[in-house]
């Protein structure tokens, strides 16, 4: 059910990488809170079935299936929040994409690269660049970007996936720098492993990194992507009103082992 007096109570939520672990959680908890939502990926048919869960349940969700390397996609998602909403009050710039191939850097195809910095690094420009227009038009907004341990350093990823966190990390700062004073807040979650979709498919094809990704995490457990969307549920609060420019670490203890 929907919480008329929740943390994000009134507000309009654009989400993307919404169909499935972080981006889902994400999804129902912020329409729980009172959100109104507005879900991106680029699968319609699940997009679709999460949003009719979301409406039956008493919330608010609309969505526009799309790819946030392409900013005319995002640009629509973008559109249709606030012609669905009325407004774009925050957005949970979630997309991101690692692939399960573990080759060493030499042996790993360009097409691996391409798509990591593709949907990582341009996809979440491609959101800034569409969503603060809006938020300025407001004079106010708050902007959460996925980033991970691998803006912290090398953690066993592969390195196209290591640079694109490092860059999401880097542009979360300097947009907060740049727009701080015109009531936009951007912040950046620095996600520990999570049991997702896409980190489910990497422990298949490998299964012994089922281990070794946890062995740096203090709990010595993956997080469930509720955990992760709960702090990302507080960044784009209210109750979050000070804090900008920050790397939020979600991740278990590892940044502080």
């Amino acid at each position: 059910m929907t919480d008329t007096n929740g943390m994000l109570a009134g507000k309009s939520v654009m989400i993307t990488g919404a169909s499935s672990g972080i981006g889902e959680a994400a999804a129902r908890l912020f329409a729980a809170e009172g959100a109104a939502v507005l879900l991106m990926a680029r699968r319609e048919d699940v997009l679709k079935q999460l949003a009719q869960d979301i409406n039956d349940l008493g919330g608010r969700a609309a969505i526009s299936a799309g790819d946030v390397s392409v900013a005319e996609d995002v640009q629509r998602a973008v559109d249709a929040t606030r012609e669905q909403f009325g407004a774009l009050d925050a957005a949970f710039n979630n997309a991101g994409f690692a692939g399960d191939d573990l080759s060493p850097l030499h042996e790993l195809d360009q097409a691996v690269y391409d798509r990591t910095i593709a949907v990582n690094v341009t996809g979440t420009w491609n959101c800034l660049r569409s969503q603060i227009p809006v938020m300025l038009e407001a004079g106010k907004g708050a902007i959460v970007n996925t980033s991970s341990t691998a803006a912290m350093g090398a953690t066993g990823a592969p390195v196209p996936y290591v640079a694109a966190k490092h860059a999401v990390l880097g542009m979360t700062r300097a947009a907060a720098a740049e727009y701080g004073e015109h009531g936009i807040r951007i912040n950046t979650l620095v996600v520990g492993t999570t049991r997702t979709e896409m980190i489910n498919q990497v422990v298949e094809a490998y299964p012994e990194l089922g281990t070794a990704f946890v062995a740096r995490q203090m709990q010595k457990r993956m997080a469930d992507p509720v955990e992760i969307a709960q702090a990302a549920l507080w960044l784009c609060s209210e109750r979050a009103s000070f804090a900008t420019g920050s790397a939020l670490a979600v991740d278990g203890g590892w940044t502080a082992g």
